[in-house]
């Protein structure tokens, strides 16, 4: 019984022995879900931020937050502010979107969410209407992006 412990423990060592390598690199922790939830819920946070400084400084903000492979597909929504409020129940993962004016079709780079908000536009500060609706958010290298909204005709 002994011998056979023995044997087991010698190859086991051998066993590890033989499957050790060595990774370049610095190891860094993976996002969590809750991280991402988190990324998101601040995204929203900060847009309706901006809108309640004016429509300048949530252009900015739309500007500095455009997901950086559409950073050409801006819209200008003029003298209208944009009050989100996101369903977080809501929030799943969506692996196939594409934006829907996307030409090429291009998957955004990083994790694409989905989540039902509510949408409040206003202009100089009375409400114009409000939407029910889905959103895009793309969490990419530790921050949350979103895709400035474009206002239909």
């Amino acid at each position: 019984m002994r011998r056979a412990l023995a044997a087991l423990g010698l190859a086991g060592m051998l066993l590890v022995a033989g499957c050790s390598s060595t990774v370049p690199g610095r190891p860094t922790a993976a996002a969590s879900p809750e991280d991402d939830r988190q990324l998101v819920k601040g995204y929203f946070e900060e847009l309706n931020a901006a809108a309640a400084e004016g429509p300048a400084t949530q252009r900015d903000f739309l500007r500095r937050s455009q997901h950086p492979d559409f950073t050409n597909d801006l819209c200008d929504l003029g003298d209208l502010t944009l009050n989100v409020d996101p369903a977080m129940s809501t929030l799943r993962v969506d692996p196939d979107w594409v934006p829907p004016d996307d030409r090429k079709a291009t998957h955004p780079r990083g994790l694409v969410y989905v989540l039902g908000v509510s949408v409040s536009i206003r202009q100089d500060g009375a409400l114009l209407g409000e939407q029910i609706g889905s959103q895009r958010v793309v969490v990419l290298d530790g921050k949350a992006y979103g895709f400035a909204p474009c206002p239909t005709g």
